[in-house]
């Protein structure tokens, strides 16, 4: 795969992450008002109970296994022997965004209410919380450089010929507070709902168990590139939410 080929390729993989990503925030928020969408967490035919149970978590599965497996350096090193390594991030952002929109297209929505407010006061607070908590992932995806972590560097840096990605601990804002407010933000967001459905409570667990199981992995990888600044790090700030150490 020559190098324009490449840039090209991870351009295509990133354009696609970045309407996908802005697709969930009306997915979860339930805004079909918007044009061009066509559906979201609670809209479409209810069909029963069961099936509808199954072909969501799994769906969600589905995204999870990918997106962990995939992340971990004992298949990126197996992986990198098939595909160009600059392409090895877009690759993966590629296929995450493409589990996604399995979601955005046969998620099957589960209508019942769990919890729900009318008062005003309370509707815009959870509404904000929603878009909030979108913000804080995008915001934090750029304290982090947002173009290495969406592969866009990799093959910048590959056509260039500049060579490698450096990687390196910092601890910018957010990271000062809690060590992954990136999965801070999607929690917030994903629970922020003036009406929670039976399918919105379930794609909200379900991610947020996703989360919780991915975090010891992901952390592990970080202390074995980054060493004892890591550690300490992990000893000294809270994980998702500030002051809660657990």
């Amino acid at each position: 795969m020559g190098k324009t080929l490449i840039l090209l390729y991870g351009v295509a993989c990133y354009f696609t992450f970045f309407l996908t990503f802005l697709y969930l925030i009306a997915f979860v928020g339930n805004f079909d008002m918007i044009p061009f969408v066509t559906k979201t967490i609670d809209s479409g035919d209810v069909g029963a109970l069961g099936p509808s149970l199954l072909t969501n978590i799994a769906l969600v599965s589905l995204f999870t296994l990918t997106h962990s497996v995939m992340a971990r350096p004992k298949f990126k090193d197996k992986w990198t022997k098939i595909i160009p390594q600059a392409a090895e991030r877009s690759t993966y952002v590629l296929v995450s965004s493409l589990c996604l929109i399995a979601i955005y297209v046969y998620w099957q929505p589960m209508t019942d209410i769990v919890w729900q407010t009318a008062d005003s006061t309370w509707i815009m607070v959870l509404w904000a919380a929603l878009l909030g908590g979108f913000g804080i992932v995008l915001i934090t995806t750029f304290m982090i450089n947002h173009f290495e972590l969406f592969g866009l560097m990799q093959i910048y840096k590959n056509f260039t010929k500049s060579g490698e990605v450096n990687v390196k601990f910092v601890q910018p804002l957010f990271y000062k507070l809690v060590r992954h407010p990136l999965y801070t933000g999607f929690i917030i967001a994903f629970w922020s709902t003036p009406e929670m459905t039976v399918g919105h409570l379930l794609f909200a667990t379900l991610f947020t168990a996703q989360i919780l199981i991915a975090i010891p992995h992901e952390e592990k990888d970080l202390a074995d590139a980054l060493g004892d600044d890591y550690k300490d790090y992990t000893d000294r700030v809270p994980m998702l939410f500030p002051f809660l150490k657990l």
